[in-house]
C-alpha cells in the first residue's frame, strides 16, 4: 500500500499541469469573489471600519481552505481514471493486495494533496492579511485550523472520491472537474451571503464542505470582528454572522460547532463505504 500511495502522490505533484490548476482554481475563485462582491462586502459597519479589508479576507480564507477539500482531491482522482483507461488497474486488482489497500491508496494520496494545498492557501493568505495590517492567529487558533483542515479534507476526498468510481474516461472527468471547480465556489456560501432560507441557503446548509468553512470562519475572522464590532449591539453582531455564513440555522435550529462535526464525519464515513464499495463492484465486473 505504501509503495502505491508514494506513486500516486509522484504522478500528481510531477504533473506540469494537474497540480498547479489545483491551485488555479482556487485562486480563481478570489478574483470572481472580488468581481461579484468587491467593497459592498459586509454591510456599512464593515465598510466603515478601517479593518474592513482584513476582515473581508480572512473571510475568504476560511472559504479557500473549504474549498482546498474538494478541487484538490478531484485533481488527484485523475490518478485513477488513468489507471482505468490504461488498464493499469487490472493489474492491480490480479495482485496480492486487499482491494481496500488498493482504493485506501488512491484516498489517502488524495487526502494528503488536499492538506497540502489547504497550507498553501492558509500560508498564503495569513502573509497577505499581515501585510495589510492584520494579525497572525494563535497557536490554538492555529492547532484549530489545522484539526478542521484535516476533517474537512476527508470528508471532501470521500465525497469526490465517490464520483470518481463512477468515471472511466478523461474527457467525463474534465468536463465533471470543471463543474465542481465553478460550484463549489456557490455551494461553500463564497459569493453570496446567506438569505431568508430559502432554496438556495438550504443546498448550502446541505452540502457538507459548507461546514468546514463555517466552522474556519468562526476561528479565522473572530479577531478581526472584535475589533469592528466592538461597539456595535449584539443583533447587528448576529445577523452578520448569520448573513455571511460564520454562523447557520436550519429554522430556529442553530448548527452549532458540534453538529458541523458530526456533519463532516458522518459525510466521510457514509461515502467512504459507498466508494469502497463500488470500486469493488467494478472490480468484479
Amino acid at each position: 500500500m505504501k509503495a502505491l500511495l508514494k506513486r500516486n502522490l509522484k504522478i500528481f505533484f510531477r504533473d506540469k499541469v494537474n497540480f498547479p490548476l489545483s491551485l488555479l482554481a482556487i485562486f480563481i475563485v478570489v478574483v470572481l469573489y472580488e468581481l461579484f462582491l468587491g467593497t459592498s462586502w459586509g454591510g456599512p459597519i464593515v465598510w466603515n471600519s478601517p479593518y474592513a479589508d482584513i476582515l473581508r479576507y480572512s473571510w475568504l480564507m476560511a472559504g479557500m481552505l473549504a474549498i482546498a477539500s474538494v478541487t484538490t482531491p478531484m485533481g488527484v482522482f485523475i490518478v485513477i481514471v488513468n489507471d482505468k483507461a490504461k488498464k493499469i488497474s487490472k493489474g492491480f486488482y490480479v495482485s496480492p493486495l486487499k482491494r481496500s489497500h488498493i482504493w485506501n491508496s488512491y484516498m489517502f494520496s488524495a487526502f494528503v494533496a488536499s492538506v497540502v494545498a489547504a497550507f498553501i492557501m492558509a500560508i498564503i493568505m495569513t502573509i497577505f492579511i499581515r501585510a495589510l495590517g492584520g494579525s497572525f492567529l494563535t497557536p490554538i487558533e492555529y492547532l484549530q485550523v489545522f484539526g478542521i483542515i484535516l476533517l474537512t479534507s476527508i470528508s471532501g476526498t470521500a465525497m469526490m472520491g465517490f464520483i470518481a468510481t463512477f468515471i472511466k474516461s478523461h474527457a467525463v472527468f474534465t468536463t465533471i472537474s470543471m463543474i465542481v471547480g465553478t460550484l463549489v465556489g456557490f455551494l461553500t456560501g463564497v459569493y453570496f451571503p446567506s438569505g431568508d432560507g430559502g432554496v438556495a441557503d438550504t443546498i448550502i446548509k446541505a452540502f457538507p464542505p459548507s461546514h468546514g468553512a463555517i466552522l474556519l470562519r468562526q476561528i479565522i475572522t473572530e479577531a478581526p470582528m472584535q475589533i469592528i464590532f466592538e461597539e456595535a449591539p449584539a443583533e447587528a453582531v448576529e445577523r452578520f454572522m448569520e448573513s455571511w455564513w460564520i454562523s447557520a440555522y436550519f429554522g430556529d435550529f442553530e448548527i452549532t460547532p458540534f453538529v458541523n462535526v458530526v456533519v463532516l464525519v458522518i459525510t466521510a464515513l457514509i461515502f467512504y463505504g459507498l466508494s469502497l464499495w463500488n470500486m469493488r463492484k467494478m472490480a468484479k465486473a
